[in-house]
Parts: C-alpha cells; sequence; structure tokens
C-alpha cells in the first residue's frame, strides 16, 4: 500500500524528532517542564496534590487531551506521581516526586519574576512598537 505524502512528511518529523531526542536529551526534558500547559501544572502541583478534574479547573483553558498528554509527559519524565485508587468511581491523584518539586520550585521562580517585572515588558514592548510605527 503506498505512503500518502502526509504519513510520510509526518514519518520524516516523527525521525528527526527521535534523532534529537537522541542527540539533546535534557532539551527534550526542557521542553516538557517549560511548555505552557507544563509550567502551569508544575505550578499548581507544587502547592498540593490535585485530582485531574480540579487540575483540570485550577489551570484553566486546557482541553482535556492536552492535560492528559501533559501529565503523562510529565508522569514519564519522572516529575509527576500518578495514583490511581481502585475505586468507583475512579479516583486518581495527581502530585509531584521529589524531582518534579525541584523542577516546579525553578519553574515558579521564572514564573515569580515574569510578574514582578511585567511593568519592565511592558515598557520595553511600547517603545519597540513605537520605534515600528
Amino acid at each position: 500500500m503506498p505512503v500518502s505524502k502526509a504519513d510520510g512528511k509526518a514519518a520524516e518529523a516523527a525521525a528527526r524528532r527521535a534523532e534529537g531526542e537522541a542527540m539533546c536529551p535534557y532539551r527534550l526534558v526542557l521542553e516538557h517542564v517549560t511548555s505552557r500547559w507544563g509550567v502551569l501544572v508544575l505550578i499548581r502541583l507544587l502547592e498540593r496534590p490535585h485530582r485531574f478534574g480540579e487540575l483540570r479547573r485550577s489551570v484553566g483553558r486546557v482541553s482535556e487531551k492536552m492535560l492528559t498528554q501533559t501529565l503523562q509527559t510529565l508522569e514519564r519524565d519522572g516529575l509527576v506521581h500518578r495514583d490511581a485508587h481502585p475505586v468507583i468511581p475512579p479516583r486518581v491523584d495527581y502530585s509531584l516526586t521529589a524531582l518534579g518539586r525541584e523542577a516546579a520550585g525553578q519553574v515558579r521562580a521564572l514564573a515569580n519574576w515574569t510578574q514582578e517585572r511585567m511593568d519592565d515588558v511592558q515598557r520595553a514592548r511600547d517603545a519597540y512598537d513605537a520605534s515600528r510605527a
């Protein structure tokens, strides 16, 4: 069966990604930790363990699919612990591992710096935009 052009491009992209992961594995972890949802999940879990639904509400505007992928990625990296309780209805709690707490502390420091320096960033943006007008 012939491979479509889209399938071929997807396979090429996957091969490049796998090659990049093998060459620079720390970059991939950095991407996971600093991704849009990774940052927010780590900061929320630093506060306390959360169930999936409350984590989704706390993070806000994240789809169920994207939150699931983010949690699985962070779990695979050893940053998040998933604790599934054998009860009905099913209950799953997410918490940070020791490694995850360390990463979340670093991310939270960056988030705090961003918040503290936002006025300076806005001034720089305004000056940049004015110079381009």
